[in-house]
């Protein structure tokens, strides 16, 4: 009987984790709309999806520690809750990022500039990588986490390309240098997204396998 309980509440875990994978996704998909057509809409859905966040995340904090406290998880349920506490913290700070991108939206002055960067592949790339993470912890699809991994790559080139791009636009035109320092601060926002969906692919890998650190 208390093993039932115990899978029930770990269950309950598994999908309040994918509950916030979805709103990661959409907090990181509206903060681009915003940055990319503009409207103060997609900036509000943002801001509202990384409350959510943060709501979630004390929630499933408590959760795991019930578990921790009040069961004897055997080595493997010991490492999906384990890695549950270190996911829930990557995807509350891809929520605060989003959150972040949503608020410069609203100080960008043309969208041509933007369009003529990698500012809307990069953010393609990140909500494909954070889709991909959360799906491999759905599946426990340790190809999956590991490709996820692998298009880190992608996304530190897009970033350096992007921060050339503006860097050749401040010396055209040094007036602009205030706006494309913002679209400079959303690029690296944008990497740190990646860098937050490859933890959570690691930690993917380690609840499969007990290995963490990306290895393949």
């Amino acid at each position: 009987m208390m093993r039932n309980s115990f899978e029930n509440q770990l269950k309950q875990l598994h999908n309040e984790l994918i509950s916030v994978g979805a709103l990661c996704e959409t907090a990181i998909a509206n903060a681009a709309k915003a940055l990319l057509e503009g409207g103060s809409d997609y900036a509000e859905k943002a801001w509202a999806a990384d409350q959510e966040i943060d709501d979630k995340e004390r929630e499933i904090e408590a959760l795991c520690l019930k578990l921790l406290l009040q069961q004897q998880p055997v080595a493997r349920d010991l490492r999906q809750i384990s890695s549950t506490l270190k996911m829930i913290t990557d995807m509350e700070r891809i929520g605060d990022q989003a959150a972040d991108i949503a608020e410069i939206s609203k100080h960008i002055d043309s969208r041509g500039d933007i369009q003529a960067f990698s500012l809307g592949e990069m953010a393609r790339a990140t909500i494909s990588m954070v889709t991909g993470a959360v799906d491999a912890f759905v599946r426990q699809d340790l190809g999956l986490a590991r490709m996820v991994m692998r298009q880190d790559d992608k996304v530190d080139a897009l970033f350096l390309k992007t921060r050339d791009e503006i860097t050749a636009l401040i010396v055209r035109n040094p007036a602009g240098a205030a706006h494309a320092m913002d679209m400079l601060m959303t690029a690296k926002y944008l990497e740190r997204i990646g860098d937050h969906a490859v933890n959570i692919a690691e930690w993917v890998e380690f609840s499969i396998t007990g290995e963490h650190g990306g290895s393949a």
